[in-house]
């Protein structure tokens, strides 16, 4: 998983300039709008939803925008029907891409994301060609300075967490999906700050990649996540900290 927190502190970083200028807001209100259609309204009932408007609440999307996407899933407002689609390719390196997408014209977001793969050195695949290499797990990274390994594990443990790993500057904490709450909230309650916590994809091995094949799939992986319908990135990449830190000065 080197890489991994590095990668995902960054985009955070970029998802919050982005919600600067209204750019992110798109997409949180779609992934709203289809939790509360599928899973209800409520989020103490609906936990996708909740971790959702905590997302949107971390960008200071406005509490009306919240409630109206909420309504439009639950159709209490009319609005645009998205479907959920999962999109597999291949990128440089052979590293495994599973690619998330909320779309309202699936062939219109199919062309246009094959179009992105073939400008950028990937491929698309065939349904089940890298999806068998990851697994839904909660993931959370907690920086080492803010919190001892032994009292760390103990409490991940006892809130059910499945695995911790140590880092060069994180802990990387593993979930069940269904565990993952549980776990954020042992983390909260001692006031043990993380910098990322999401329920995601994780592979079950990586593939290491330096130099030119490591720049083009960060390059390809940006660009397919600057798509508005493109939702998650998930890909089972091994690239060096002071690549991604220098591939995010370079984009900003």
């Amino acid at each position: 998983m080197s890489g991994h927190s590095k990668w995902k502190t960054n985009k955070s970083k970029k998802t919050a300039a982005d919600a600067a200028k209204g750019a992110a807001y798109t997409k949180i209100i779609k992934e709203i709008t289809v939790s509360a259609r599928e899973g209800g309204g409520n989020p103490d009932t609906n936990p996708r939803l909740r971790t959702i408007i905590g997302r949107a609440r971390e960008v200071n999307m406005p509490s009306d925008n919240i409630k109206m996407a909420v309504k439009r899933g639950t159709g209490e407002l009319p609005g645009v029907v998205y479907e959920t689609v999962m999109y597999e390719a291949y990128g440089p390196g052979g590293v495994a891409i599973l690619i998330e997408a909320l779309t309202d014209n699936k062939n219109r977001t199919t062309a246009e994301l094959r179009n992105i793969m073939s400008k950028k050195g990937g491929n698309m695949a065939g349904a089940g060609s890298v999806s068998w290499m990851f697994a839904k797990k909660g993931y959370l990274a907690v920086d080492r300075a803010l919190a001892k390994e032994e009292e760390l594990m103990s409490i991940v443990l006892e809130a059910g967490g499945e695995d911790m790993k140590s880092e060069e500057k994180n802990y990387e904490i593993f979930t069940s999906a269904q565990d993952f709450e549980k776990v954020k909230s042992a983390l909260d309650s001692k006031n043990i700050k993380y910098n990322t916590a999401e329920v995601t994809m994780i592979p079950s091995s990586t593939i290491k990649l330096t130099g030119n094949d490591a720049k083009q799939l960060l390059m390809l992986i940006e660009a397919l996540e600057d798509h508005d319908d493109v939702q998650q990135v998930y890909a089972n990449f091994d690239i060096p900290d002071e690549i991604i830190e220098q591939m995010a000065s370079a984009s900003s």
